[in-house]
């Protein structure tokens, strides 16, 4: 195999397919296309004349070339991170691609602010930004597909490591004209029609955290609807479908206007931490290393 031959993203988009045993589900990894990502795997198969994957209706199945060519692949790209890295610290400045992924609250409140500061500070270095769901996260910094990632919720894992980063609370929030008093106990929850995030999310699994400490489980909610991301549950929010609850940090400049309330659940605090996740046994290269220098001095703000 003439590795010099065969272009780099055609290794990444194989290798996502490899893991995923799927095109659509690399497609949604990589942020591209189907369409792409079978152009790719054919432009591959081409170059080395054969088939890589064998297509059986909607799934498909490696060849036994692909299982040559997974482990292979998997050393190729981690060889070219070593030797970028090792490039950028020879004094031509801070330089590289940052892919870091994160859960919908810090992927879209927090990160975006610390990169643009960050990249001010190291102007050649570019973020990718991958959002999903924390479990998601979690098992792409498990399997290798990312160095660093940020979530909001401890997912167990031993190919993962924590680490605390900063605080958040969630809150109960209406449509201001909703006809909700500004203070409810916990057992009023089932009785408003209640906005959820999907499974998965790690603000679903803090909301059945802090409400099983009362002994209520989501079951005993009236869920109208279920949600996949923050934006849609504020918008539902705002438009009056029903109570939800939701990051502090989410509903920052909504708070600030006058189409949502707080209500206040007696006897109930929700506090939770995001946290910063690698993988134990991957070497962080020189601008993740600074980068993620900058998200523990963001801990200690």
């Amino acid at each position: 195999m003439r590795t010099e031959t065969i272009e780099t993203r055609h290794l990444k988009v194989f290798v996502a397919v490899y893991k995923n045993r799927s095109f659509t589900k690399a497609a949604e990894l990589l942020h591209t296309s189907q369409p792409t990502v079978s152009e790719h795997i054919h432009n591959l198969e081409s170059r080395l004349d054969c088939r890589l994957f064998d297509r059986l209706g909607r799934s498909i199945m490696p060849t036994l070339e692909a299982q040559l060519l997974y482990p292979r692949a998997l050393a190729i790209l981690e060889d070219l991170r070593k030797l970028e890295d090792e490039v950028s610290a020879t004094g031509k400045g801070v330089a590289g691609e940052l892919m870091i992924g994160a859960s919908t609250i810090p992927g879209e409140y927090i990160i975006p602010r610390l990169a643009s500061s960050f990249k001010a500070k190291y102007p050649g270095v570019s973020f990718e930004i991958r959002i999903g769901d924390s479990a998601g996260i979690v098992d792409s910094v498990a399997d290798n597909d990312l160095l660093i990632g940020i979530v909001g919720a401890r997912i167990p894992s031993r190919k993962v490591n924590y680490q605390p980063f900063i605080e958040d609370e969630l809150i109960l929030v209406a449509a201001a004209d909703a006809d909700i008093p500004g203070a409810i106990e916990v057992t009023d929850l089932t009785a408003l029609p209640f906005l959820m995030r999907e499974e998965g999310s790690g603000t679903r699994k803090n909301i059945e955290a802090f409400l099983a400490r009362k002994d209520l489980g989501i079951e005993h909610l009236k869920i109208c609807a279920t949600l996949g991301s923050s934006t849609a549950i504020k918008e539902s929010v705002k438009a009056g479908l029903g109570v939800s609850i939701i990051s502090r940090l989410a509903m920052r400049d909504e708070l600030q206007g006058d189409r949502v309330k707080v209500i206040r659940i007696k006897g109930l605090t929700m506090k939770r931490s995001f946290y910063i996740i690698s993988a134990p046994k991957r070497s962080l290269p020189n601008h993740y290393r600074l980068f993620l220098n900058r998200l523990m001095e963001e801990r200690k703000l």
